[in-house]
């Protein structure tokens, strides 16, 4: 078969977007159909593991150059990462890859991915970022008709922001969320200014008050909870960690000896320190062997790599599998690096720890809705309980402004100072509770009876 008449599909794709050069199209399609053949006597591999196993292969065949195993190496990623998942959702709506709008969305995409990595910003930040740019430009495409990236301006943002706002109702902190994504697109991407974006319809948020557990309701919500679980409602609720600050701890961040979490790179790319509770202390360090031994097993294999922030691991090349980066709360299974490929034990998912504080808060059928941010309100309010200063508690949050952690402060009051109802007042002025009781049950029916004829009157 000729190279020319590979992939035809794929070919047409990477042609139709302009993301090949039209000489190099055949080439990209041969090494995916290499890939592919691959793959056929290698099905018990992951697909992460298959793509890493073939182009070393490739690197280790003397007639193949560099340049071709990168060359390689990113048809691969055009084929899955873009040309696969379009084709899918494409068919799945019953048109033709051909007819497809061209947006210029992916070479757009990884623009934008390559800003915010430039940026050091998160794998979370990222996916949110790129997630809302998608949708910007579906708007952009079926509200106005807008395919062309040199037609965008700054009123197609304050009119998508109001649109969120009007028709899909989202709320304040989403809309935020959307408008923080598009002006890094408009400014980092696009170099658009921005301008009357102030105009845009706002999606208001009244004062909502955290949800708060009560001291007896805390203790009641550990008695459901045991092991590594248990010590992840400890420190959430004795530290007043946000989950991803929890989930990232390394064991370099935990000092035993002056009773501090260390958390860095934290929500604002900020670093801040935090209290050890003295009783997680014995659990926290038994739990620790316990990770430590399957490090070593794991550098047993050839793994025990984690990953590093930033730039560490080209200038402290073996400190990725030194044991003070480990994470304290490593996960069970080995997964793959959705920006390196690279396959490594990561830390523990987030969604197995909400999962354990809403199982725990099922089975003592609590009435509040308990998340595990129920904790950190709940670490900041008994805080305030026990007298601490509200400056104090907002450094142990990590807040930037005072405003944020005074919310607290409504809570308390709101817990403790709550005004005697007027039923109760009633009761005690007139002692009505004491005379109802001295009456007999045929004298109370009867003055039932009259109270109602009066009421009929």
């Amino acid at each position: 078969m000729k190279v020319e008449t590979l992939l035809p599909d794929f070919q047409n794709f990477l042609s139709s977007r302009r993301l090949v050069p039209k000489k190099n199209l055949p080439f990209y399609a041969y090494w995916v159909s290499k890939f592919l053949d691959f793959s056929n006597y290698n099905q018990e591999m992951t697909l992460a593991l298959r793509r890493k196993q073939f182009l070393n292969l490739l690197k280790n065949q003397k007639d193949i150059k560099d340049w071709q195993v990168r060359q390689a190496e990113n048809a691969l990623l055009l084929y899955f990462d873009n040309f696969f998942k379009v084709t899918k959702d494409v068919k799945s709506s019953g048109l033709s890859v051909k007819n497809m709008p061209n947006l210029n969305i992916i070479p757009l995409i990884t623009k934008v991915i390559e800003a915010i990595r430039i940026k050091h910003y998160s794998y979370r930040t990222e996916r949110s970022y790129v997630d809302w740019v998608k949708r910007f430009y579906n708007y952009l495409n079926h509200s106005k008709g807008i395919s062309d990236l040199d037609k965008v301006t700054s009123t197609d943002l304050r009119d998508f922001l109001s649109y969120l706002a009007i028709h899909k109702r989202v709320s304040s902190s989403t809309q935020n969320q959307a408008f923080n994504a598009l002006l890094f697109l408009f400014r980092e991407v696009l170099d658009i200014e921005v301008k009357d974006v102030d105009k845009a319809v706002r999606a208001k948020r009244g004062l909502k008050l955290p949800v708060v557990l009560t001291v007896e309701e805390v203790e009641q919500l550990f008695m459901y909870l045991k092991g590594k679980a248990l010590l992840i409602a400890q420190l959430l609720y004795g530290s007043g960690l946000r989950l991803m600050e929890l989930a990232r701890l390394r064991v370099q961040d935990i000092d035993f000896s002056t009773n501090q979490i260390f958390i860095r790179s934290a929500k604002g790319d900020k670093d801040r320190i935090t209290m050890l509770a003295e009783r997680a202390k014995e659990s926290l360090q038994n739990y620790l062997i316990q990770v430590k031994t399957l490090h070593e097993k794991d550098l047993v294999f050839g793994q025990g790599e984690v990953y590093l922030p930033d730039a560490l691991s080209k200038k402290y090349v073996n400190a990725a599998k030194e044991w003070r980066w480990q994470y304290v709360f490593p996960a069970n299974n080995f997964s793959t690096d959705p920006r390196t490929g690279k396959i490594r034990r990561h830390h523990i998912s987030e969604k197995s720890i909400q999962l354990a504080i809403n199982n725990a808060a099922k089975k003592a059928k609590m009435t509040k809705r308990v998340t595990v941010h129920t904790l950190r309100h709940s670490f900041a309010t008994h805080l305030l309980m026990n007298g601490t200063n509200i400056r104090e508690i907002q450094d142990l949050l990590g807040h930037k402004n005072l405003e944020t952690t005074m919310i607290y402060t409504h809570v308390l009051r709101n817990m403790t100072d709550i005004p005697k109802s007027p039923l109760d007042n009633l009761f005690e002025k007139v002692n009505l509770s004491s005379k109802m009781e001295k009456i007999p049950d045929n004298e109370s029916t009867e003055i039932n009876k009259k109270t109602q004829i009066s009421s009929k009157i």
